[in-house]
């Protein structure tokens, strides 16, 4: 490993660029390339000092020092701030390098969130020597830093990361195949572990959940997915109705704290979950005033009433159904708006008990107002581009797509 130069003219001055490399000799080559380890910019005359970096040492008599490091081939420049200490750089290799800051935050977190004590009792060690619960402090901390692949991992994330200095000594790293089971156990503690983490959040945070957001996503299967259970075909909101899925229900704070999920069949349609969850949160969490919100598309009126009658302390926060806008204009078209922000503005009126809010922002309009010009310019440069086609039957596919890719935008073109 050496220090390498980079010269180049640039406005006709001339500049410099260092950087640390090695020499590779591949199979087969016939001479060794030059492989770029560090680039350290450029250092010219203007930059000289800022490039001498002052380091703390120490000598014999255990007296603080402070010494300029240069490179041995690099003439020592005049009225230095330090005695010079000159660095063989052909000398010094760079061995393993790893990621420590990340890694030392992810477990003070760890701890503040007390996971040692609560998977002490519960995560053991393997036949083998695997510390279950120092591999999920490792899993954990790769999602948070650089999320990925289990393999990932296993093959690159764990060698270039401090996790193995910053654990106990006596930590076995286990393998991928150890890393998904891990996983697995960790469903059998699932209800006890949002338990945990909910007073946790309460104690750190002092977080009351008034407020809760409900929804709902998918997440589909490529290839054979017989052999998982509740994989079926559905609605797909991945615009995958050739695959089967699973459907995914979450509940969050605002802060976007999960405080429960599940796993339902693909097939699940959005009207059939609402009532399970509400009774879940009150059976973990007890009875309270809270709001939740949710799309237009998960509760029915018929569930609503319900909500009302047994859960008289649960508040909701829904769309209206397109039908209902429909049928209920004449009630708010007469009212006036109020300006609730300096871009919003709301109508209100109640009726069978339910409050009703049309809102009016003068933000979203000017976003839509853009995505719907953004659409409209594309489709006319794609028109501008067929006046040269000849060929009929491509002229009429060339604007099909067009008009695809321009969504309601094409109505305004003729």
């Amino acid at each position: 490993m050496f220090l390498r130069t980079h010269s180049r003219i640039k406005d006709g001055k001339a500049h410099t660029y260092f950087s640390v490399v090695e020499s590779v000799r591949t199979p087969g080559a016939r001479h060794p390339y030059q492989k770029t380890l560090l680039y350290l910019g450029e250092i010219n005359a203007e930059q000289e000092a800022a490039w001498v970096k002052s380091i703390t040492a120490f000598d014999s008599s255990g007296q603080e020092i402070h010494l300029c490091l240069f490179p041995e081939n690099q003439a020592l420049p005049p009225g230095l701030p330090a005695p010079a200490l000159p660095i063989k750089l052909a000398d010094y290799t760079l061995s393993r390098p790893r990621q420590y800051g990340a890694c030392w935050l992810a477990g003070e977190l760890w701890h503040a969130l007390k996971f040692d004590e609560f998977w002490s009792g519960k995560l053991g060690r393997s036949r083998e020597g695997t510390d279950w619960a120092g591999l999920l402090q490792v899993s954990v901390a790769y999602r948070l830093i650089a999320p990925g692949s289990e393999w990932r991992l296993h093959r690159h994330w764990y060698d270039e990361s401090a996790m193995g200095d910053l654990l106990a000594g006596d930590f076995h790293w286990g393998g991928k195949d150890q890393l998904y089971e891990v996983l697995d156990d960790l469903l059998v503690h699932r209800d006890e572990l949002f338990t945990h983490l909910k007073a946790r959040w309460e104690d750190l945070f002092g977080v009351k959940y008034q407020l809760l957001l409900y929804d709902l996503t998918s997440t589909y299967f490529e290839g054979a997915a017989e052999l998982i259970p509740k994989a079926k075909r559905g609605y797909s909101r991945d615009h995958r109705p050739d695959c089967k899925q699973v459907v995914i229900a979450l509940i969050v704070t605002p802060e976007g704290f999960p405080l429960t999920y599940e796993t339902l069949d693909g097939n699940t349609l959005d009207k059939q979950t609402l009532p399970e969850f509400i009774a879940r949160i009150e059976t973990k969490y007890g009875s309270a005033e809270r709001v939740w919100i949710m799309d237009r598309g998960i509760p029915t009126e018929e569930q609503l009433a319900e909500i009302r009658q047994v859960h008289p302390s649960v508040k909701y926060l829904v769309g209206t159904p397109r039908a209902q806008v429909r049928t209920k204009r004449d009630r708010w078209e007469s009212l006036p708006w109020e300006k609730v922000r300096d871009s919003v503005e709301v109508k209100r009126f109640e009726e069978a008990g339910e409050l009703y809010v049309v809102a009016k922002s003068g933000n979203r309009t000017q976003k839509e107002m853009a995505m719907r010009r953004r659409r409209l310019v594309e489709l006319l440069r794609s028109l501008r581009k067929m006046r040269r086609e000849s060929n009929r039957d491509r002229l009429l596919q060339r604007v099909g797509v067009a008009r695809s890719k321009a969504g309601r935008a094409a109505k305004l073109v003729s």
